[in-house]
């Protein structure tokens, strides 16, 4: 398989001095919140040039997280479906069950060094939620969580671990109820008091400098990956595939493949009941160039500008912006961004489970169907390398529910996954 770019890929030294990506990303805020991020930024340039800092971030990472996490070849799961190979980056065997903890742990310890009393953010799926109120708690730190209304109640598990570790989660009831309505919130609290607390934003969104911050954690998992799939494989893979809501976990497994032409790479959009219909969350997809946040990226917009409604089975998916340096990556050619629906997500849910014993997300499985449908049109001794970024604990519930098993079992109306059920059989 090759991976032809046709245009010259400028990756590194990104974002400039302005927060920008290309045309993406900067600034767009108040006065009295620009003071605030220009010393955050100030401090987080200070802090990860700090060797103290340093060794304490990478200590938690190793004896804490539990990191490095590993790559598995899913064997069972690539003779199933034939084609390439998979293997999977285990983010789902972090503490706390996907990749959120490593930008959580770093934005927490950011905090503590400038004094502040308290962390505030947004969550959907809870995965972000979870992982801020873990490190809020292992050091210190009071803790607010902005949470959807729909979204606490399809992810009831994570708003008691939420409480358990000592979090305030505080309901959203406007609007849709769901993650953007959860930022706008977030965001309006920080602005009461941006003093004493400090908002750790949950994905490589916002504004500057958190899509360079969370991007930046959320490197080692492509660094890791990367030494990982040589020492396996003893070469690179042909493609990286991840999920991509707004974008942390896409990055942070990009991020050490972006100079390596030879490695193409795939961000999965969440089309949930169809592109054809309003009800998915495709952003860079189906979206324009508009300002969200306080950045400028693709968004789901109206002719008026405003974000639209959006849909993702997935809750951590379901935002109507991208992370600018997702944006900018588009529109160099440098990442092909797809789609999966929900029923593809599902199909995937249920087809690793049964083929690998590993239960992904939601979010998560939306990156295994896309590399379910992509090894069939490669070659055996290919492989993809997929950031399996979280667990479906949190999921397994909601699916059941809504999606039972019988739909996909062989006498249902399932694409594909009759094939892992007969392979099963025949063991």
């Amino acid at each position: 398989m090759q991976n032809i770019l046709t245009k010259e890929i400028n990756t590194t030294n990104l974002p400039d001095s302005n927060g920008r990506f290309g045309e993406f990303g900067g600034s767009y805020i108040p006065p009295q919140l620009q003071t605030v991020m220009d010393e955050v930024t100030k401090e987080y340039e200070n802090i990860v040039q700090d060797p103290v800092f340093l060794e304490e971030l990478s200590s938690l990472q190793r004896h804490y997280v539990g990191r490095p996490s590993p790559v598995y070849h899913a064997k069972r799961l690539s003779e199933a479906v034939g084609g390439a190979q998979i293997y999977l980056k285990r983010e789902d065997l972090n503490h706390t069950g996907a990749h959120k903890i490593n930008h959580c742990i770093g934005e927490v310890l950011l905090a503590k060094k400038m004094g502040k009393k308290k962390v505030i953010a947004e969550t959907g799926a809870g995965q972000h939620g979870v992982a801020l109120a873990t490190a809020a708690a292992l050091l210190g730190l009071e803790c607010d969580i902005y949470m959807g209304e729909v979204d606490i109640k399809k992810e009831a598990p994570n708003v008691s671990r939420m409480k358990i570790l000592g979090a305030q989660v505080i309901e959203v009831t406007r609007g849709t109820k769901t993650l953007k309505d959860a930022v706008d919130a977030a965001f309006e609290a920080y602005l009461e008091d941006p003093d004493t607390q400090i908002y750790c934003i949950g994905s490589v969104v916002g504004p500057h400098p958190f899509p360079m911050m969370v991007r930046d954690f959320q490197s080692v998992v492509g660094i890791e990956a990367k030494a990982q799939i040589q020492e396996l494989a003893g070469r690179l893979p042909e493609a990286v595939v991840a999920c991509v809501g707004g974008g942390s976990n896409a990055m942070g497994i990009f991020s050490a493949f972006l100079e390596d032409s030879e490695v193409t790479l795939y961000g999965v959009e969440p089309a949930g009941k169809g592109l054809d219909t309003p009800d998915h969350a495709a952003t860079i997809t189906k979206g324009s160039v508009g300002i969200l946040h306080g950045f400028k990226s693709f968004l789901l917009q109206d002719e008026s500008g405003e974000a639209l409604p959006v849909y993702s089975i997935a809750s951590g998916l379901d935002y109507p912006g991208v992370g600018p340096q997702h944006s900018y990556l588009k529109t160099i050619g440098r990442v092909n961004y797809d789609s999966a629906t929900d029923h593809e997500a599902v199909e995937a849910f249920y087809g690793l489970s049964r083929m690998e014993g590993i239960i992904p997300a939601l979010e998560s499985s939306h990156a295994v169907a896309h590399a379910i449908k992509l090894a069939k049109t490669m070659k055996k001794d290919e492989i993809i390398l997929v950031n399996l970024s979280g667990r479906g604990d949190k999921d397994i519930d909601y699916v059941l529910e809504h999606y039972p098993l019988v739909e996909y079992e062989p006498t249902g109306k399932g694409n594909g996954f009759e094939e892992f059920l007969s392979h099963i059989k025949k063991q």
